[in-house]
């Protein structure tokens, strides 16, 4: 098959590919490295444009930085917790879609976690189409 042919080839008069979405600048914020880095591999493969960082203080640093459009946050880190970055995210960038992810979670820090503003609160493991239905709907909502 010639590739020129090919849908996901095909470009606009722009120069720009039209069957390709554009990717879901996603920041991930969890001290467990390997876990963060197997999800970032798992996530590129998918199109999404992810940056791993490992600690709450790292993860508004980040944000202050380059926007993401979505966020998965740890509820438990070594500096600051996914609840006081939630907290102190929303003051400065209320409309940043916040999905708390975590294995240490529990129904009332969850609670907390939505009254804060997150879009949702997902327990590990986590399957990862879940994890990238609920990432591409707050994106949706953003």
């Amino acid at each position: 098959m010639n590739s020129t042919s090919d849908d996901k080839h095909k470009m606009s008069e722009s120069g720009l590919n039209e069957a390709e979405p554009p990717k879901i600048k996603l920041l991930i914020a969890d001290d467990e490295q390997e876990f963060a880095a197997t999800l970032l591999a798992r996530l590129e493969l998918r199109n999404f444009d992810v940056t791993t960082v490992a600690s709450g203080t790292e993860a508004i640093a980040a944000v202050e930085e380059a926007m993401p459009d979505v966020m998965v946050l740890d509820l438990k880190m070594p500096d600051l917790d996914g609840l006081e970055v939630l907290a102190q995210l929303r003051k400065k960038y209320s409309d940043l879609k916040v999905i708390i992810l975590t294995g240490h979670g529990s129904f009332e820090a969850g609670r907390e976690g939505m009254e804060l503003g997150a879009f949702d609160y997902l327990m590990k493991p986590v399957d990862l189409n879940k994890l990238i239905e609920v990432v591409r709907d707050a994106h949706r909502q953003g």
